[in-house]
């Protein structure tokens, strides 16, 4: 929410234009959180979490690994909510100390930096804050990338036994009432970053040029009947109702896994676009559990944490450092997709969401007719 192959360049290096990632501190070792932090986060009892489905990015077990670990109750809050929802409800419970108020939340990149301007985040550097690659923090600590994926499309077999590979190929008459997107591409971060590929794809350079470009190919699916109206969900794929759909390629995979065959699932990465997407952690500024968001800020960015997200097929932001200490398991490795449908994958800029952003909710609604 996912390819992490053996040997392959971290395409975080195209975050914004041509970072490098060797700047990683790799040679430290891994910390931990101290004795103070965990006996007051224990003493809260309680972490309300937001947006978070136990089949994004293996958050199910990430979930109980913590709750197993340190005995901290996890409540969890709306967990089919979208970014801007996130940000919301912090604001909406502002002076809410009890359960409705989330402590943390787990947003796409372009939504940090708002977060942060907009005062709903409180500043927390993790103890392996070093190896996270600069360009993908916060300098401040006010939030932090933790996984990242890219953009997919999961088709059901049965329905299409030969996948498309490509934005371009959907526009087949053989794909009518075949293709939807996950939900609303102005309130979720993954859905703005599919018409976001699709204008790359598109001939869409960056920013508002590519968003626009999307909408306008998403308008094109929807005037010659390809595009359903309704959401793509693990239900509708395989009930057939929407069997193909755009998400993360880690949401898409574990749906796969889920479904066991029955219908069969492809994941394909577009030959014609591999937009990659970074999701950020953030701790609410008026969390009512500041200490437990803390360490399960900890427990995230822990080996113990970042394995996690590889289990769920996300690529973790430490697995340079992890790698390089020997300690992601070849198991886990070897149950990934191959490299080749990764390598072309570049990562939208903060001013290319921004604009992006700017530009859907500017846009959508009277290009598509939807209110």
């Amino acid at each position: 929410m996912n390819a992490l192959p053996r040997r392959r360049p971290n395409p975080l290096s195209c975050l914004a234009g041509s970072l490098l990632l060797t700047a990683m501190v790799s040679s430290a070792a891994q910390a931990a959180p101290s004795q103070q932090l965990i006996d007051a986060a224990k003493q809260e009892g309680m972490l309300t979490t937001i947006a978070l489905p136990h089949s994004w990015c293996g958050y199910g077990d990430v979930i109980a690994g913590f709750e197993k670990k340190y005995g901290i109750k996890v409540n969890e809050l709306n967990p089919n909510a979208g970014s801007g929802d996130e940000l919301q409800a912090i604001k909406a419970n502002k002076g809410n100390t009890g359960p409705q108020a989330p402590d943390v939340i787990d947003v796409g990149l372009s939504f940090g930096p708002v977060a942060k301007q907009d005062g709903l985040l409180q500043p927390y550097k993790v103890s392996t804050w070093g190896s996270i690659p600069d360009d993908a923090k916060d300098a401040e600590g006010y939030w932090y990338g933790d996984y990242y994926g890219v953009l997919a499309m999961g088709v059901n077999r049965d329905i299409y036994p030969e996948s498309p590979q490509s934005f371009a190929d959907l526009n087949a008459s053989e794909y009518t009432n075949g293709v939807a997107l996950a939900g609303d591409p102005r309130t979720g971060n993954s859905v703005m970053m599919t018409v976001y590929a699709a204008g790359i794809a598109n001939g869409g350079k960056a920013g508002a040029d590519a968003l626009n470009a999307g909408i306008a190919y998403f308008k094109q699916l929807k005037d010659k009947g390809i595009l359903v109206p309704v959401n793509g969900t693990a239900q509708n794929i395989a009930q057939g109702t929407t069997p193909i759909y755009f998400d993360w390629d880690y949401n898409l995979l574990a749906m796969r896994d889920k479904l066991d065959g029955n219908p069969p699932i492809d994941v394909v990465v577009p030959s014609d676009a591999v937009v990659a997407g970074v999701y950020v952690q953030g701790i609410s500024a008026y969390a009512p559990h500041p200490n437990a968001a803390k360490l399960w800020m900890e427990y995230l960015y822990s080996d113990e944490g970042q394995l996690g997200w590889l289990k769920g097929y996300c690529h973790p932001i430490r697995f340079n450092d992890m790698v390089e200490r020997g300690v992601v398991p070849q198991t886990l490795l070897d149950r990934l997709p191959p490299a080749e449908n990764y390598r072309k994958a570049i990562f939208p800029t903060l001013k290319a969401q921004s604009e992006a952003k700017t530009a859907v909710a500017d846009n959508w609604a009277r290009e598509m007719g939807v209110q």
